[in-house]
């Protein structure tokens, strides 16, 4: 490896820096500190050591790039229009602007060349964790000897903020353990954050925390040395049993008026731009960028394609070799799916017995296992409670141990790596932990499995704080996320292999107690779930009132509804496993289910009431929990709290009398 940087070099980091600058100038929004003072080591790497092709950004062999500090992304974009990926100068001209691809904070899947969507501090970097996890999973599945397919790096750039999260503190345990040699991390050590001096409030040793977390740290007392760092990057690359913090000391807003304070963190340079570019004598017009760094870059893109083009015949030489394996990988990392991976998953009878959903889960879990040989996750240190256990592949379980927001945050990683399909489990009063990277997930569109069971009251003696409540509805209020509550082993066992199928993001919750089984044999059970929502009892004609449930309370509607009709009351019982299916279906679909000439209805949900509303409408009752649980036996609690048969009826019967 070459450390020599020329004068061309150093012009072109120049040009980064200059024109990341005039991006938030003319947007008179954004954060110049980061691009002035991080461009040197972020083109070291983009230079010397990341192996990508702007001509086709999701080669499967690429280096990924994860800036963790989102809130620099001008820089990024400046890398990414320099080295020739699908970002013209209008676009970076437009930055921060409606409709353009240059938002303030990164976006997956809005431009081109970008892995993940950063800026909450610390999802970046745990994200990255998750991709290394899935390089390291795909290249022992699939690897050979004098084969090595897939092996590639991934590259963080994180800041102060970053490091100070909690996320970050998870994730970079769980790397550490797991010993992700080809994670590497640079940080962006320049001491300050918003307020002012990091001494306000990260005092730690951050090495030294590293190290005890089975890190490979490295100092570079420079960032401007670019040599000095592209050495770090290579020791880092040498380092094949633990991943490398490189610990850079930088000076944010280098070269500015305001270099070295809080001032120049987010906000435009505005009158210092004239002495900033006198500092770095560039005496171009804001977006002009010189003829000879333009043939820079381009030669530099000329050579990225080169790594593709070798790989391709690596795969090829591969694909002779190992013609079944070399199918079957390539299929991984296309994301694609067996056409019939769902056909014949356990199917339970009444006769049976009851069961608890999570058990289904398992059950359901493992035999997609069997079809899916990408199938790859684990659980926050439950799975002999979430039955997350793949018991014919432990080497695709992953222990994440009691680290939920990492959980998912590598989840996510895994995701957006592709080539897995990757879940995360644990108790779903926990996903309060989990709900920024569930967020992230949701934007990102990314296919991740959040699988919670324990979902509610039927706990039991746990207790309230074991007990789920406003998190049903939190979920649900969060755009893009499909939040499933199967009501019995068939319609959990179908919800999962659905949520699959989809490929988007999804939230999977499963009971703790056992559940009477919904009959297959008279239910269109799969049909009902695809579609959000479906009639499970009904009566002759249009009924009286409709009773609406999901997950445990369907049993309970579908035995009022029994009752009531005993007592001559014509009503209708609907299982509403996934409201955001069901909200997706044609007008005349949900009027079939929900006919609106029927007004009177109940609503019976063992959560928050919050969005039960719309449904249940002005004339309708809701039964729900809006205040905690009580630490008692499941069937005790569902007692109190009045999710009973006979309190449905009654329910009906006042409404029906006014």
């Amino acid at each position: 490896m070459q450390y020599t940087f020329t004068d061309e070099d150093k012009r072109a980091i120049t040009a980064i820096r200059m024109l990341s600058v005039d991006m938030v100038q003319k947007a008179n929004s954004g954060h110049p500190g980061l691009p002035l003072g991080v461009s040197p080591m972020a083109y070291a790497v983009w230079r010397k050591f990341l192996r990508h092709n702007p001509a086709n950004p999701l080669w499967a062999n690429r280096d990924r790039f994860v800036l963790s500090a989102g809130h620099g992304s001008a820089m990024l974009y400046s890398l990414l229009h320099l080295f020739g990926y699908d970002l013209d100068m209008e676009e970076l001209k437009n930055f921060r602007q409606w409709g353009s691809k240059t938002p303030g904070h990164p976006e997956y899947g809005h431009t081109a060349g970008v892995e993940c969507t950063t800026g909450p501090l610390g999802q970046g970097f745990a994200m990255a964790v998750g991709m290394a996890m899935a390089e390291r999973f795909l290249a022992k599945k699939y690897n050979r000897q004098g084969h090595e397919i897939i092996d590639h790096f991934t590259y963080v750039i994180a800041g102060d903020g970053d490091l100070m999260e909690g996320v970050s503190s998870e994730a970079a345990s769980l790397a550490g353990h797991l010993g992700l040699g080809k994670l590497i991390c640079l940080y962006d050590d320049n001491g300050i954050t918003i307020e002012g001096s990091t001494k306000l409030a990260f005092t730690e040793n951050v090495a030294a925390k590293f190290d005890a977390m089975q890190w490979h740290t490295i100092t570079v007392a420079d960032g401007n040395d670019i040599t000095a760092v592209a050495k770090a990057v290579q020791q880092a690359k040498e380092e094949v049993y633990r991943p490398s913090l490189i610990l850079v000391k930088n000076h944010i807003g280098f070269g500015s008026p305001k270099e070295d304070t809080e001032k120049v963190h987010g906000e435009p340079l505005g009158e210092g731009m004239a002495a900033t570019k006198k500092f770095y004598d560039w005496q171009y017009a804001p977006f002009e960028i010189p003829q000879d760094i333009r043939e820079h870059f381009a030669k530099l893109r000329a050579e990225l394609a080169d790594y593709e083009t070798a790989w391709n015949k690596k795969l090829a030489a591969y694909k002779a070799a190992f013609p079944a394996e070399c199918a079957e990988m390539i299929s991984c990392l296309k994301n694609e799916l067996p056409e019939d991976f769902d056909k014949g998953l356990p199917v339970f009878k009444p006769q049976d017995g009851d069961v608890a959903t999570r058990v289904t889960l398992g059950k359901t879990l493992n035999a997609l296992a069997d079809r899916l040989p990408n199938l790859y996750g684990g659980s926050a240190d439950l799975a002999p409670s979430n039955k997350t256990d793949l018991k014919k592949y432990p080497d695709r379980i992953i222990h994440f141990g009691i680290r939920e927001h990492a959980m998912a945050a590598a989840v996510n990683g895994l995701a957006l790596h592709g080539g897995v399909i990757p879940f995360g489990a644990t108790f779903f009063v926990f996903a309060d932990y989990m709900r920024p990277a569930m967020r992230l997930a949701a934007l990102m569109q990314a296919r991740s499995l959040f699988l919670f069971t324990h979902d509610g009251i039927g706990v039991g003696e746990d207790g309230p704080t074991h007990q789920a409540i406003e998190q049903l509805a939190g979920l649900r209020a969060m755009p893009g996320l499909d939040v499933y509550r199967p009501a019995d082993a068939n319609e959990a066992s179908t919800a999962l292999a659905l949520a699959i199928r989809r490929q988007k993001p999804a939230a999977l919750l499963f009971t703790r107690q056992d559940l009477p089984v919904l009959n297959p044999d008279e239910l269109d059970i799969k049909g009902g779930v695809a579609k959000g929502a479906y009639i499970v009892q009904d009566c002759a004609g249009t009924p009286e009132v409709i009773i609406m449930a999901t997950g445990s309370e369907v049993s309970i509607a579908i035995t009022a509804q029994k009752k009531l009709s005993g007592l001559g009351i014509s009503a209708r019982a609907v299982s509403m496993p996934c409201l955001e299916l069901f909200d997706r279906q044609n007008e005349a679909y949900r009027q079939s289910v929900l006919p609106r000439e029927v007004k009177k209805r109940v609503a019976v949900e063992a959560g928050s009431s919050l969005g039960w509303h719309k449904y249940a409408g002005d004339e309708g009752r809701i039964l729900a929990i809006d205040t905690f649980g009580a630490s008692a036996p499941w069937k005790v609690n569902f007692e109190k709290f009045g999710f009973s048969a006979d309190n449905i009826v009654k329910n009906v019967r006042e409404m029906l009398q006014k």
